[in-house]
């Protein structure tokens, strides 16, 4: 008898989890050994269980889970992550992978798809679908946005006007247009609207 793959399931909705771990839970090579239901949760169970596989999904109340990887592999470089979302946005993708994510799934998966994913990060490897490494590569093509840039981005997407956003951010309004003009270019796109679309389909920015 070998050892069970010790599994720590994060994600915030109740049901979700729930259904997670029940689902695990039928097969015999499986241990669910704790759930989190937050980022900083998930940091402290992480620490106290040290589990061979985490499954952590990335919008999290409290601490997103890509700063939550990020903030457990330093302390535990080792750690192993399989991603479990229902966002499939390049730059979801991008981040999560970055952070050190072993494997990305949409929770559209099937049990044997997430338990094969499971064996093989369990077993060191990496495991990327060829639909997410299209658009990882389709990521990668593109050229990074700054912090700045994000920020007046996300205030874009939540309607504000360049008079607010400058207001928000300490900036003038001619800074402001300057940043919407590079933002515009980066996006391939040419006004407010179509980079609001744009940033909320590729996961820049996530409607709260």
């Amino acid at each position: 008898m070998t050892d069970k793959i010790r599994i720590l399931v994060v994600d915030d909705h109740h049901v979700v989890r729930q259904g997670l771990v029940a689902l695990l839970k039928v097969s015999p090579e499986i241990e669910i050994v704790g759930e989190a239901s937050d980022g900083l949760e998930a940091i402290d169970l992480h620490r106290k269980l040290q589990p061979d596989v985490t499954l952590m999904d990335l919008q999290l109340p409290n601490l997103g889970g890509v700063a939550a990887i990020t903030r457990i592999r330093a302390e535990t470089p080792a750690a192993r992550f399989i991603v479990l979302t229902t966002f499939d946005g390049d730059e979801d993708i991008y981040r999560s992978l970055q952070a050190g994510a072993k494997a990305y799934l949409l929770k559209g998966m099937t049990i044997d798809d997430l338990l094969n994913t499971i064996r093989l990060v369990h077993s060191g490897k990496t495991s990327i679908s060829p639909a997410i490494a299209g658009k990882l590569a389709d990521r990668m093509a593109t050229e990074d946005l700054t912090a700045r840039e994000l920020k007046v981005l996300e205030r874009i997407v939540a309607g504000r006007a360049n008079k607010e956003i400058a207001a928000d951010l300490s900036i003038s309004e001619a800074t402001v247009k300057t940043h919407i003009n590079n933002l515009l270019s980066k996006l391939g796109v040419s006004d407010r609207t179509n980079a609001a679309t744009v940033a909320i389909q590729r996961g820049l920015v996530h409607l709260k």
